[in-house]
C-alpha cells in the first residue's frame, strides 16, 4: 500500500509505504530514496498508524533533510554510486570473510544456522529466516570490522530470540558488549552506505 502523507512544516509531501506483517510493534525507516517505509501489525488499524506518523514527524522530517544535505553534499565527492565491477567485487569479499566470522560468532553464541546469502541492498544489512538462513549486505564490506561483526551476531542471536525484545538485546551484549557503539555508527552512516547502490 501507497499513500503519502505531509508534514505540515514540510514543502513537499512524503511517500509513506505500509508494509503489514506478524510483528508486534510499529517501525519507521526514512530510506535512501527519500521514501518512508513504514511496518506495521496486521491488526492495527490505519488512524493508529497515522497517529504514530503524526507523532514522529519531526523525528521523519529532519532525517528526510539530513540525507537531502548529504546527498547534496556528497554528489561529487567519494560516494557515488558503485558499479557492476565494484558490486562484484564487494560480493566476493563478503563470500570470504563473513562465513568463516558467521561460524566463529555461531560457536560462541551457542546456535546453529542454515544457508548464507550475500546481497546488495540499500536499506538492510543483515536477516536471519525462521529456518536459519542469514542473508547479509555485501555493503558491510566498506564499514568497520566491529559494525560487520555487531551485524553478524544480531542476526545469530535471532536463533535464539526471533524478536528485538530485552531478551535478544540481552544475548547480543552477552556476546558482542561493544554492540552499541557499533549500532550507532550503522544508525549515523548506513544510509550514505545504502546511496551507493
Amino acid at each position: 500500500m501507497k499513500a503519502e502523507k505531509k508534514d505540515p512544516r514540510a514543502q513537499n509531501p512524503v511517500e509513506v509505504t505500509l508494509i503489514r506483517s506478524r510483528r508486534k510493534t510499529v517501525g519507521i525507516r526514512v530510506n535512501p530514496d527519500l521514501t518512508v517505509t513504514v511496518r506495521a501489525p496486521l491488526r492495527i488499524s490505519k488512524r493508529e498508524i497515522e497517529r504514530i506518523l503524526e507523532e514522529k514527524s519531526a523525528w521523519i522530517q529532519k532525517s528526510i533533510d539530513e540525507l537531502k544535505t548529504y546527498k547534496e553534499k556528497n554528489e561529487e565527492e567519494e560516494y557515488n554510486k558503485l558499479n557492476a565491477e565494484e558490486i562484484k567485487e564487494l560480493s566476493a569479499r563478503a563470500h570470504r570473510v563473513i562465513p568463516e566470522r558467521v561460524a566463529y560468532y555461531a560457536k560462541q553464541i551457542g546456535v546453529d544456522y542454515g544457508r548464507i546469502t550475500i546481497r546488495h541492498q540499500k536499506t538492510r544489512w543483515g536477516s536471519c529466516s525462521a529456518k536459519g538462513n542469514l542473508n547479509f549486505n555485501c555493503l558491510l564490506m566498506l564499514s568497520p570490522t566491529e559494525v560487520l561483526d555487531y551485524v553478524i551476531v544480531h542476526e545469530l542471536c535471532h536463533r535464539k530470540e526471533m524478536n528485538h525484545s530485552k531478551r535478544f538485546w540481552a544475548e547480543v551484549e552477552k556476546a558482542y558488549p561493544a554492540y552499541k557503539e557499533a549500532r550507532l555508527w550503522l544508525k549515523k552512516n548506513g544510509q550514505r552506505l545504502g546511496c551507493r547502490v
